[in-house]
């Protein structure tokens, strides 16, 4: 029997890599130019940091985290998102203590126990950035430009951009007593799950995937008729900022993000190009975050995108960058062919693209 590769991993193939490295590419140098520095932080951390950061409620940390214990006995998890690790890279180098704001983006792997679908893995690949020491609504307006330009790089088009405020955590009190009176009328309907979330974190069920669950949600109060005035004036200037800045949004009082780091301003780039999954990137302000992992009161925000769905979208929409795999040069040789090859490596170290025959054809 082969031994095949584990249930929702792929292997990438040399004409699928050179995809991957044409989104990572731009998005890269889209990054620099807006001001962003690549930082890199490891595969695996302590598990507290993402029960802390990502939230002991969410679908990410109740379900899908990869957690074990290495020879030591301590509790290790494959990152299953980038964000908290950056964040925690933040603190422990001291880079609060350099100018503000701070700039980062990354490309890294992400592990997540999930059911496989269609761009949707359990090993993916996400490109993401993070601006830390600014509460400014400009700094959410400037994150969310810096996708748009990404996915105009790329030349990808029909993306629709939704956004909402989930207020912070003082005026979400009011919402979550009247979101919880409403789901308890509901009982019933929700899933084994969301009944445990009901009283720990209500906000939660509104981001089940359960099908019943998301009927209920669907009617649910909405959270921007509860923020605070502070929280609604942030909203109204982020949207200002998008308005001068010619950027096209809608406000969808649906959004609420799958991790509890969040705080006022979330927003989703969706394609209808690749099926139910068509949230292709997503992100918003967290601005508690880093005081949760022992830090000090220093405002976030930030965004991920799934590569593989970004490819899905490029391959819907017929963009995928033409590939050649033939050499400058092919050197033939009627006999003996250590000649051919000594030329070719020559023409190599010159940076040229040369290749001959091992066949003796």
């Amino acid at each position: 029997m082969k031994v095949k590769a584990p249930r929702g991993t792929l292997d990438i193939l040399p004409q699928e890599v050179e995809n991957f490295k044409y989104v990572q590419r731009i998005a890269a140098e889209t990054a620099r130019v807006f001001g962003f520095s690549e930082i890199h932080t490891p595969v695996f951390e302590h598990t507290e940091l993402f029960e802390r950061g990502v939230g002991g409620t969410t679908d990410v940390v109740q379900k899908e985290m990869y957690t074990f214990l290495d020879k030591s006995g301590r509790s290790i998890t494959l990152r299953p998102e980038g964000t908290a690790s950056v964040a925690r890279a933040f603190l422990e180098h001291s880079m609060y203590a350099l100018p503000a704001p701070i700039k980062l983006f990354y490309d890294i792997t992400c592990y997540r126990y999930e059911k496989p679908q269609a761009g949707r893995l359990r090993e993916f690949h996400q490109f993401g950035a993070e601006v830390f020491g600014t509460a400014e609504p400009s700094a959410d307006a400037e994150i969310i430009v810096l996708v748009d330009t990404i996915f105009k790089n790329i030349g990808i088009s029909n993306l629709t951009l939704n956004i909402n405020s989930i207020g912070c955590p003082e005026c979400r009190r009011e919402y979550n007593r009247n979101l919880t009176e409403y789901l308890q009328q509901n009982y019933d309907r929700l899933c084994e799950t969301c009944h445990e979330r009901l009283n720990k974190n209500p906000m939660r069920i509104l981001d089940c995937k359960n099908k019943e669950c998301k009927a209920v949600a669907a009617n649910a109060p909405e959270i921007l008729n509860f923020i605070c005035p502070d929280c609604a004036d942030h909203f109204k200037k982020v949207q200002e900022c998008l308005d001068n800045l010619g950027v096209k949004y809608n406000v969808d009082a649906s959004i609420v993000r799958g991790l509890d780091y969040y705080t006022r301003t979330v927003f989703e780039f969706v394609s209808n190009e690749i099926g139910a999954q068509g949230t292709i990137c997503g992100g918003g302000r967290y601005d508690n975050l880093l005081e949760l992992l022992g830090g000090g009161d220093i405002p976030g925000i930030g965004f991920a995108m799934g590569i593989e769905r970004i490819i899905l979208v490029m391959k819907a929409q017929g963009i995928v960058p033409e590939q050649s795999s033939a050499p400058d040069i092919y050197i033939a040789s009627a006999g003996e062919g250590m000649t051919a090859l000594k030329i070719a490596c020559e023409l190599r170290r010159a940076g040229i693209y040369a290749e001959c025959d091992h066949m003796a054809r």
